[in-house]
Parts: structure tokens; sequence; C-alpha cells
């Protein structure tokens, strides 16, 4: 796919981009054309000028996230600063670009005394993500907060969805294929400055003390499974610190790989299938995974 044959932008496109600096893993192979959009408009623009047949994906802070080794075809797109603003939009709701941090956003919803998104604190990772994922943790779910998501599909037009039109489940929601998120609405409750950001503390030290922050590592690897802790099958099927190539199973925190330092997506995808494996053949559980696995084997 040349330059020549894909529609003109007015934000950054870039061929055979490295991924792997991109993504929390720091593995993984190059996009076949990275994208930046400038703008919204410059994003709808775009894809409806793009061959239908090219495939797309969207690419936040790639904290959930392994990039195989031979790369991702067609277009990866990536929201910059123009996607990451939040503001107060109406009593109690924020009005956050998909490119924002769960930080940003609980940070802006202390300013302006909302409670109950504190919990997008602890979770690493972008707007889009969140509301493609349903975004949990400590308590907390997208699906509690969210009113309504603005994405653009595959043909560049763009619609407001309702969190009713999402069908939310656990870690899952039912946005159309190809929709890319853009912007959300969260609303939350009346709250005090000063108790919200007791909370955003209490959290974050939580996850120091449990989590290995400072790790080349994609956050939660598996989803809980009905009535069971994914950590505690991990543990008890013998996995804490099992290593395969340059990846390992945390110690700190058995439901979370790392790459030691040269690890391969490959070695990463194949530690968490052994671990799959494991588990199964100890407890008769089948793990999910919850760590997205995208683009192709070298």
């Amino acid at each position: 796919m040349s330059t020549a044959t894909l529609p003109s932008v007015r934000g950054k496109l870039t061929p055979a981009a490295p991924l792997a600096p991109l993504v929390w893993f720091k593995s993984g192979g190059a996009a076949e054309w990275l994208f930046e959009p400038k703008d919204v408009v410059d994003l709808q623009a775009f894809l409806a000028d793009l061959d239908p047949a090219v495939p797309v994906m969207a690419l936040g802070l790639g904290s959930n996230l392994i990039v195989r080794d031979g790369g991702v075809p067609g277009v990866v797109v990536r929201l910059g600063k123009a996607f990451a603003k939040v503001s107060k939009s109406a009593d109690l709701t924020l009005d956050c670009g998909a490119g924002a941090s769960g930080i940003l956003v609980s940070s802006t919803a202390r300013d302006s005394g909302i409670a109950g998104l504190e919990f997008l604190r602890s979770i690493p990772g972008t707007v889009g993500g969140f509301v493609r994922m349903n975004g949990g943790a400590y308590g907390g779910e997208v699906k509690d907060i969210l009113v309504d998501c603005d994405v653009v599909m595959r043909d560049g037009s763009m619609h407001t969805l309702p969190v009713e039109a999402l069908h939310y489940t656990y870690r899952h929601s039912e946005l159309p294929d190809g929709a890319i998120v853009v912007g959300a609405r969260f609303k939350g409750r009346p709250g005090v400055p000063e108790d919200i950001q007791a909370e955003m503390d209490r959290i974050s030290a939580s996850r120091e003390a449990s989590q290995p922050l400072r790790s080349k590592t994609g956050g939660s690897t598996f989803k809980n499974p009905a009535g069971h802790k994914a950590w505690a099958l991990v543990d008890e099927a013998g996995c804490r610190g099992l290593q395969l190539g340059g990846a390992q199973v945390s110690e700190k925190h058995t439901n979370f790989l790392l790459n030691l330092g040269e690890a391969t997506s490959a070695d990463i995808e194949a530690l968490g299938e052994e671990v799959r494996r494991r588990v199964k053949d100890k407890s008769g559980v089948e793990l999910e995974w919850e760590i997205q696995r995208v683009g192709k084997a070298k």
C-alpha cells in the first residue's frame, strides 16, 4: 500500500512505524501505516476516502495490548493531544476526548467536585479503551458512569451512542465493528474535592503495593472467571515467577506478565497460553484473555 493509494491527511501518516515504543510491553512489530489525525474531521475524511478493504485499528496508550512480532497490517490510528481534552459540560458530567488518560479524567472530576470517577485513576489507559472494554477497578466500571460516546465508523460517519447501545458486560462492549471512539460523557455524583483526592490516594497506594507498576507489563492479563480471582488460579497452578524466554509471570501479582528486557511478543503470548493450560489442568477453569492481541506472528 503506497502513499499514492492513501487519502491525503492534515495529521501525520507514517509508513512502517514501530509500535513497540508505543505499547507498555515494549515488544512487537511495526504498523504498516500509523495515522495520527489532526482532529476528528481529519479522521472522518481519511476513513471516508480509504479503501474499505484496508483494515483499521485504534491504539490508545497500548497498556493492555500485545502487538505480535510480525506487525499490524493496514492502518493503526493513534489519537493524540487533540483528543485528550477533558472539561465539565453539564451538572456532574465531564466531556472527555478519547485520548484523555484516566488520571486526567479523575483529576478533572475532583477539581469539579464530581465523585464516582476515582477508579479511573487506577486504570492505565485512555477513555477510548475504557469505553470499548468497560474498564473497571476498585468497585467501579465504565458502565456505571458513561452517559454516551461519540464514535467514527469505518466509512467516516460519526454517531453518538447511548450507554444502553453498548450492551456492557464484564470487560466487554458491543461497539460496532470498526468503530473508533473519539469522545465520551461521564457522569458522577456530588462530592468534596478533598474526599475525592483521599479516595484517589487510597487507590494509588493500593496499586503501588500490589502491582508491578514500574515493569514492562500489560496490566491484568486474564479476566476474572465467575466466582474466581484470576491471580489466585494462576498462583494455585504454580505459575508465580514462571518464565518463558524473556517473559515472566510477575511474582508480585500473578495476573501480570512481564517483559524482563528482551522478550518478544511471541514469548509473552506463549507464556500466557502456558499459564492458561496449567490453570485448566489444575482447576478445570478456562482463563480468558483480557489483554488484546493484535497483528501477525513473525
